[in-house]
């Protein structure tokens, strides 16, 4: 069972009683859990001191969307997102799901539920708070996966990915030349997050860019799915 000890939160909501809600249940958890009621607040915050963020999408001034792209490309953190939101239409959850995030949550949501999501999510990421043992690898060609420590290198050079397109990556480099459908991709990265195929598309299309040269090897196969091949 994933130890909840040692793992901080930072909810970013402009309402104050979901704060208070969220940070007590969280909290009687085992969590160290942190509020503030804007983007704003929590860019003044020491972000890379977080395990896990709960961003609210529609705030006044900076939104969530907003936030989570920050997160992601100006600050360089890989560390998982959850949105929680009343806005639950199909383009509202690809655009969460394009801009990095790991889950998406629709108000009301039982606290149950919310706490649930909260430890699938970082039990999927594999936080260096639990990684143990001894360093394990993957390899192909230029680009290798610490899978202790949760960490993609590109010659060698540390690159930022999110822990979806990290799972992603992992399960084609352990099989090179095998074709995952979206299906097969989706099981693996999401588990228990309900998403739409489209997802797969767009964090394959991101995956490919971070891997630079080598992204071109990040193949599409028509009606089937998606393979690393050499040539």
């Amino acid at each position: 069972m994933m130890q909840n000890f040692g793992f901080r939160i930072l909810v970013v909501d402009d309402e104050d009683d979901i704060c208070e809600i969220i940070k007590f249940n969280l909290e009687s958890e085992g969590f160290h859990v942190d509020t503030v009621n804007s983007s704003e607040q929590a860019l003044k915050m020491k972000l890379n001191e977080y395990d896990l963020f709960l961003l609210d999408i529609m705030m006044k001034g900076m939104s969530g969307f907003m936030l989570a792209d920050e997160l992601r490309k100006k600050k360089q953190l890989d560390k998982p997102i959850i949105f929680m939101t009343a806005k639950n239409s199909e383009n509202d959850k690809l655009t969460g799901f394009t801009l990095g995030a790991d889950d998406y949550i629709t108000k009301p949501f039982s606290i149950r539920e919310l706490i649930a999501r909260v430890k699938a999510v970082l039990s999927r990421s594999g936080s260096d708070l639990i990684s143990k043992g001894n360093d394990k690898k993957l390899k192909f060609l230029g680009l290798e996966m610490n899978l202790d420590k949760k960490r993609l290198f590109v010659d060698g050079v540390k690159t930022n990915i999110t822990p979806n397109e990290y799972r992603i990556l992992q399960l084609l480099m352990k099989s090179p030349g095998t074709t995952f459908s979206r299906e097969q991709i989706l099981n693996y990265a999401w588990r228990d997050v309900t998403v739409i195929d489209r997802t797969v598309d767009v964090h394959i299309t991101r995956l490919r860019k971070k891997l630079g040269k080598y992204g071109k090897h990040l193949i599409s196969r028509s009606g089937y799915g998606y393979c690393l091949e050499i040539d």
